[in-house]
């Protein structure tokens, strides 16, 4: 990532909540072909996130701690707050001397958007005020959040419009939280009274109805654009009796991973 600083737009997308076992079954069943057409190999990478639930596990992600590949490491990270004795940044990684990422992008020239989706962007409070405080620009509203079945049409449509306000020189860093995958969810599977399973699945095909629509915004810019999609935590729906998550499950524990590069005119 340390040669692409500068000359790539970046995007970091968090579909929050999303366990790893959904979306690894539904792109193999051909039921999110668009995630597929983007997805290195057409398949999600098993990894683990450093946290539990949101708040926690995005702290981590801008200081550089992506969700960590299952196999035996040391694993090269794609970029890196500086701090002594750090054994996994390498000749690749992009190792900035500030406390996050989106505070080393400004100072590197890059305009910093954040639309946040889960409550903990919704700068409601001191506490949801934190993670989008980090970006020089932040949108939330109730439409992005979890109750909404049309979040993600919502963000992308604010996207549109913050987009247009740019300079295509100046390079962008946009951060994008996902909702919809979490609870309450059961608003995506027509007759559905409760939260479950294939609520959960139904929601990430929503998302996937989407995607195209995001891609081809951010590379509406003529930039390529560098980037992430993962989750940052999952959630149990009656595994072992849990149902939620901050809680050490395995299917908390365990998240899809992938990166790559978009280029213009792809999407």
């Amino acid at each position: 990532m340390r040669g692409l600083i500068g000359s790539h737009d970046l995007l970091l997308v968090t579909l929050d909540t999303l366990r790893h076992d959904v979306a690894a079954e539904l792109v193999a069943a051909g039921r999110t072909p668009r995630l597929a057409r983007a997805l290195p190999g057409g398949r999600w990478e098993r990894r683990h996130s450093p946290s539990s639930f949101t708040y926690a596990a995005h702290h981590a992600f801008f200081a550089g701690f992506l969700p960590t590949p299952t196999t035996p490491g040391p694993h090269e990270r794609r970029f890196a707050a500086a701090f002594p004795g750090s054994e996994t940044a390498g000749a690749d990684t992009w190792v900035f001397d500030a406390p996050d990422l989106p505070n080393a992008l400004a100072a590197a020239g890059y305009h910093t958007l954040c639309l946040g989706g889960v409550g903990f962007f919704n700068r409601r409070t001191p506490l949801g005020a934190v993670l989008p405080g980090l970006f020089a620009e932040a949108h939330w509203e109730p439409e992005f959040g979890v109750t909404s079945p049309t979040c993600l049409d919502a963000q992308l449509d604010r996207l549109a419009e913050v987009l247009a306000r740019v300079p295509t020189a100046r390079p962008l860093f946009t951060f994008l939280n996902v909702a919809a995958l979490h609870q309450p969810n059961r608003h995506h599977l027509p007759g559905a009274e409760t939260d479950s399973r294939a609520s959960h699945a139904a929601a990430l095909e929503y998302v996937d109805g989407r995607i195209d629509r995001l891609f081809r915004l951010v590379t509406g810019r003529g930039r390529p654009v560098f980037t992430i999609i993962c989750s940052d935590h999952g959630t149990a729906y009656g595994e072992d009796g849990h149902t939620g998550h901050r809680i050490g499950h395995d299917v908390v524990w365990t998240v899809p991973y992938a990166d790559f590069t978009l280029h213009p005119g792809e999407w």
